[in-house]
Formats: structure tokens, C-alpha cells, sequence
């Protein structure tokens, strides 16, 4: 099992209208299969990737709420860091509750609008793989402020922006804990990169072992290429909206994950 100290990304959910249809799509994209959390998990379903868990699904709470990839934050306190998030400027979507006894999660927004959730483990620590095919990889929040950002998560995670010796625009940042460790990222949204109408938001990225295939395999089943595949420094990348409305990227990793 991952280790998830506070401040590092330890679980993501898939929220869309129809969990069945994302099921299939996933599983024959990926591999993945779903099944139901418990009798009281409220219809929550877990993507697995062979035994072990790798991401949550989930119907859409309201016609209000868009199709998208989740991104839970571990923390030591969801209570105190829902503090933390409001005297940073941000918004409390979900206050802090227990999810049975598995932990205790809350729902918040930066002030560029961007969600994300937090995770307080009990019983359940988070994905049981990760940086390897096809599990989650990288976390990253797309905004439509940046300066906000940089300042917004610092003062909630204790996060230090540093600039990423991989981006030769000095525009990246990535996100690391006070101990060093990466885990994550930030990057400005651009209008030629993404529509207007699209919003700041936290995005996902799963490891795959070949980006050109996933392409292949995603277009044929519905999906939206919306970044077609490229090289940088550390992999392969493609991005893609899946048919439910929610997209996501893969990254071939140079080092093979």
C-alpha cells in the first residue's frame, strides 16, 4: 500500500450520470473493474485494478454538479483543514463528515474555483496502486488565477510552488510537501489550450504503458481526443473527455513508471 502522509493525493472518484456506462468504458479502456463499496456504501462503486483499488465511481448528486475526475487530499484533520480553507479564501462544498468507518472526507473549492476533496483515513488509506500501468500518476489543478492558487494551497497544505525544471516556459509549478516530496501541480489555463467556457479545475492522470494504443482504444470507444498524444521530458501525453463529459490525461512515463 501507497503512503499518503498529509498535504499528498491519496484517492480520485469518478462522478457521472451514468456509473454503469463508465464501468464498461473504463474497464474495457483500462482493464478496471467495478464493484460496490458495501450494502452501505450508497451505491459507491470501486474501480479495481486487479486487487487492488485505484479510484472511486459514483452517480452525479444533481443536475447541477458536471461530470469530472475527483481529486481527495489526505489530511491529519479534514476539520482543521476546512478552517484553513476558509480563512484562505476558499469555499466549503461539503462540510467535513464520517463515510462509515472508513474515514472522514470534505468537499471545498479554491478561490479560482477549482474543487477538491479531502480525505482523513480510518479504516481506508487510499488507492492501493499508483505510478504504474494504469493507475493514477499525477495530480494537477488547471486555473483560471494562478496567483490565487499559489497563494490559496500553500497556506491549506503547507505546500511549497516551485518552478518545473521539465517546463522550459518557467510556467509549471509542482507542488511539494515540506519534506520535499512531490505531488502535484499547477498550471495557468490558456485559450489555446482550453475553451473559455471550460473551468479551473483539479485534473487526474493515469500511467499507461503505451499512449498511442490508449488513443486508439479511447477514440473507438467514445472518447474525446483533446490533447492528441505528444512527447516532453518525462513521457509520453494525451488528453482525452471521456462520452460521460469528464476528462483526464495519460502519460507513457520515460521512466516506465
Amino acid at each position: 500500500m501507497p503512503d499518503y502522509p498529509h498535504g499528498t493525493p491519496s484517492w480520485i472518484e469518478l462522478d457521472v450520470a451514468d456509473p454503469p456506462a463508465a464501468a464498461e468504458f473504463y474497464g474495457q479502456l483500462f482493464g478496471w473493474t467495478a464493484g460496490a463499496l458495501s450494502e452501505e456504501g450508497g451505491g459507491y462503486q470501486m474501480f479495481q485494478q486487479g486487487d487492488a483499488p485505484v479510484a472511486g465511481l459514483m452517480k452525479l448528486m444533481g443536475p447541477q454538479q458536471p461530470p469530472a475526475w475527483a481529486t481527495y487530499i489526505a489530511v491529519d484533520d479534514a476539520d482543521a483543514t476546512s478552517a484553513k480553507v476558509k480563512a484562505a479564501g476558499g469555499q466549503v462544498l461539503i462540510e467535513p463528515m464520517d463515510v462509515m468507518d472508513i474515514g472522514r472526507m470534505g468537499i471545498f473549492a479554491d478561490p479560482s474555483g477549482a474543487a477538491f476533496g479531502v480525505w482523513q483515513a480510518k479504516s481506508f488509506k487510499g488507492a492501493g496502486l499508483v505510478n504504474k500501468p494504469v493507475s493514477l500518476c499525477w495530480n494537477e489543478v488547471l486555473t483560471r488565477d494562478r496567483d490565487k492558487v499559489l497563494e490559496f494551497y500553500p497556506k491549506v497544505f503547507d505546500w511549497t510552488a516551485k518552478p518545473a525544471d521539465f517546463e522550459p516556459n518557467n510556467a509549471y509549478r509542482v507542488w511539494h510537501r515540506p519534506d520535499g516530496q512531490m505531488v502535484g501541480g499547477a498550471m495557468e489555463m490558456t485559450d489555446e489550450w482550453f475553451p473559455k467556457e471550460v473551468p479551473s479545475h483539479w485534473s487526474v492522470c493515469f500511467a499507461v504503458a503505451n499512449t498511442d494504443e490508449i488513443v486508439s482504444k479511447a477514440e473507438s470507444l467514445g472518447a474525446k481526443v483533446t490533447m492528441k498524444a505528444m512527447d516532453c521530458p518525462i513521457g509520453r501525453f494525451a488528453g482525452f473527455m471521456d462520452p460521460f463529459g469528464a476528462s483526464f490525461t495519460v502519460m507513457q512515463l520515460a521512466n516506465g513508471g
